[in-house]
């Protein structure tokens, strides 16, 4: 890592630390200066924005337009504030330039996967890329992991490595002599992985949710024997038999994070109340209904509107995440000013669309399917939506005599308890589940018809 690099994310994660002290007043009054001058500094610059917030420059933010990725690049050329990017240029950096290089020698590159149909790219400068790493930084130090220049700590990560996936630019950015990382394909054959992370012996291990609980049923079976400090879990839900599996594995459960490519950590887990905190001196976060309608703490809502507030080079104001979250209603005493993350349902995406008993249709969430099967003798499962709503559910490492008919029963109750006219339910008992191109091993996989 380059030492200046690392000097100014030092110095930006100790103004972090004492953010943390502050009072919920100061944060706000933070939150609305910041606000302010990211508006202003938007408005004198993107074309864009001064159309789309045409006589709402001096209104508040919950009465701003809401912002999507498929208008993010449909209008990129407009929207950034640097006059001189391109997207049909940043697309053709893209195709051939490596994970820790710089376009243009100025801005870092990442890219959605594009599996909502409409893939992104953003584009940051060195003082937003400083945001970000020290976002991730705070993520590991509420842990307990101390980043600092003496502390020399072996990392794995086990997820996507495309060069332009978020987490690949953080670690080519971090990669240094006291933080040697190995990064590693999810999608790779399991044996491999197992082996080379033996060999590696991670301290500190970062994977997809679906990865970690793979991993701790290897560390179970005895062919995985490494013994991390503190294990990461994001870009997935996390699951609460994840977390007994990961915490027998390995002495405690694994952190959960709530990351974006857009704005990076959105919000993590603190080690003193073991609760999600939003980063809100980060990224302004509404949490919305399916008409963009705030919903009250202790409710799912249905989308996720988030304000990064660091950002410049392509200011993203009010934009839209299909994440069904829900923020806690209860006060909490851990001492930090930010407000909780209760739980994460899911995408939206994810959610899967079926006949109810009283007509039109009922959006079930994952978690329906998780009170059911998180119980239950098996390493790992996967429910999957097909062309006529009926579903096929994949388990694997199957024990204790579970039958078939047993579990079908048990889902189709949850699912008649949900007001679901209850579809044609197929298990498939398989060696490993299925995994997306990036690696994944989504539990719930809605059926959406190609366009």
């Amino acid at each position: 890592m380059n030492i200046q690099l690392m000097l100014k994310l030092l110095r930006a994660l100790e103004r972090l630390r004492e953010h943390e002290h502050w009072t919920r007043s100061q944060l706000e009054i933070y939150q609305a200066q910041s606000l302010r001058q990211l508006r202003e500094y938007t408005y004198t610059r993107s074309p864009f924005y001064q159309r789309f917030h045409k006589g709402l420059f001096d209104r508040p933010l919950s009465e701003l337009p809401v912002l999507t990725k498929a208008m993010v690049m449909e209008h990129f050329d407009e929207l950034v504030t640097d006059r001189s990017l391109r997207l049909d240029q940043v697309r053709a950096y893209a195709g051939q330039g490596e994970a820790g290089q710089r376009y243009r020698n100025r801005y870092w590159v990442t890219a959605t996967s594009g599996s909502s149909g409409h893939p992104g790219f953003f584009v940051f400068d060195q003082d937003e890329w400083i945001s970000i790493l020290a976002s991730f930084a705070r993520s590991q130090e509420w842990s307990g992991v101390r980043i600092d220049l003496t502390h020399r700590q072996r990392m794995a990560t086990v997820a996507s490595i495309s060069p332009w996936h978020m987490s690949s630019q953080v670690a080519a950015s971090v990669k240094s002599w006291w933080r040697p990382s190995l990064r590693l394909p999810a999608s790779q054959p399991l044996p491999q992985t197992v082996q080379q992370l033996n060999d590696w012996q991670p301290e500190v291990l970062v994977a997809y949710a679906s990865m970690t609980g793979i991993l701790a049923e290897e560390q179970h079976a005895g062919r995985l024997n490494i013994h991390p400090d503190v294990v990461y879990a994001a870009s997935e839900v996390l699951t609460n038999k994840t977390r007994l599996r990961a915490r027998e594995a390995w002495g405690d459960e694994p952190f959960n994070q709530y990351v974006a490519t857009e704005a990076a950590s959105i919000a993590a887990e603190h080690q003193v109340c073991r609760r999600m905190h939003f980063f809100e001196d980060f990224v302004i976060t509404e949490v919305v209904d399916e008409h963009y309608q705030p919903v009250p703490p202790g409710e799912y809502g249905a989308k996720v509107l988030i304000t990064p507030l660091f950002s410049r080079t392509q200011p993203l104001i009010r934009y839209e995440l299909n994440d069904s979250v829900r923020v806690s209603a209860e006060a909490h005493s851990c001492g930090l000013p930010f407000s909780v993350l209760d739980s994460v349902q899911g995408r939206m995406e994810d959610a899967l669309s079926l006949p109810s008993v009283t007509g039109g249709k009922v959006e079930v969430q994952p978690l329906v399917f998780n009170r059911v099967m998180d119980i239950l003798p098996v390493s790992g499962w996967q429910v999957a939506q097909q062309p006529d709503d009926g579903l096929v559910l994949r388990i694997t490492g199957v024990r204790n005599g579970l039958t078939d008919e047993g579990l079908t029963e048990q889902l189709a109750r949850s699912l008649a308890q949900e007001g679901v006219v209850v579809p044609s339910i197929q298990v498939q008992r398989v060696a490993e589940i299925p995994k997306t191109a990036s690696g994944k091993a989504p539990l719930v996989k809605a059926y959406r018809p190609i366009s």
